[in-house]
């Protein structure tokens, strides 16, 4: 059977057919978000940048962990997995190794991984897997209603803290520069031309990109709203910041005041591990390949993990 008269059986599509417009990645399942909720414009950003890329749904498995954000594989046409909390990266990881030719992104909240999930980010990052992470950072808790996350002030107050945050934020955009991955952005879901290339830039990066976007939740965190970063949002490009210089990304990333800024803030072109394995270099992917074993072999290693 030749591709032209393929119809994938999982996302009903013609496989030769070519996405006419951003439209074309909508998902079957409409959005549960709260009205006004930062995600719909990340996720309209995600489909914009995906068709402009002329990538077609088949060639991308999108993975998420936990949370109101993680829902987002359901709500694009495309191969998707939600998977368990903070564990995006891991499946991701799996998914690039056995099949390098799919498109893998992942998605989630900060909580999910920044917290459960963020000793998955380091080592995702020093490994420089060719996958790209988009993370929607609205600095609270929102699927479990209004607790603080690992990116939420101090002294702020919420349910889990009625009088104030004693913790310490993380930083995403310093902690990925720091563990090496080698595509470190930062963008904002109000302003989605500019999120739109900052998304084909990091999935056109061939290594590990990390894209922390502010995704303001509309329900449960009234002190980083839209009103508190329209004022303070500000262009690494409008700068003139050299991506090449991490002490300064680093310097940009950790301003948080007056001024706060979105934009690529570091890239570079360090060898990606699904690149440098030789194992993926000769061949199809390894999910098209033969297992080498024979049926009475498999049985056997099938029977002892039973």
């Amino acid at each position: 059977m030749s591709v032209a008269e393929r119809t994938d059986p999982l996302l009903g599509i013609d496989l030769a057919r070519a996405p006419e417009s951003a439209k074309d990645f909508k998902g079957k399942v409409n959005p549960d978000w709260c009205k006004g909720c930062g995600d719909f414009g990340v996720l309209n950003s995600l489909q914009r940048a995906l068709f402009e890329l002329e990538l077609k749904p088949h060639e991308i498995l999108a993975v998420s962990g936990i949370g109101c954000s993680s829902n987002l594989p359901g709500y694009l046409n495309a191969y998707g997995m939600h998977t368990l909390h903070g564990r995006s990266l891991p499946f991701a990881t799996g998914a690039k190794l056995g099949n390098h030719e799919l498109t893998v992104i992942a998605t989630g909240g900060d909580g999910d991984g920044y917290g459960i999930g963020g000793n998955h980010l380091m080592h995702t990052a020093r490994r420089n897997l060719n996958l790209t992470y988009l993370v929607m950072n609205n600095q609270i808790y929102g699927l479990t209603t209004g607790q603080i996350s690992p990116t939420s002030r101090p002294e702020m107050k919420t349910k889990s803290t009625p009088f104030g945050n004693l913790e310490y934020p993380i930083n995403p955009i310093t902690s990925a520069i720091m563990n090496g991955a080698t595509y470190v952005a930062r963008g904002y879901s109000a302003d989605p031309k500019h999120l739109v290339e900052l998304i084909k830039g990091g999935i056109q990066h061939q290594g590990f990109s990390l894209i922390d976007v502010f995704s303001p939740c509309v329900t449960f965190n009234h002190d980083n709203d839209f009103a508190f970063f329209k004022p303070r949002i500000k262009k690494l490009e409008d700068e003139g910041h050299d991506t090449q210089d991490w002490k300064a990304a680093c310097e940009k990333a950790m301003a948080w005041g007056d001024e706060i800024y979105i934009g690529l803030f570091i890239t570079n072109d360090r060898p990606s591990l699904d690149s440098m394995e030789m194992v993926l270099q000769d061949g199809p992917p390894l999910a098209r390949r033969e297992l080498g074993l024979s049926k009475e072999q498999g049985k056997k290693l099938i029977g002892r993990m039973m």
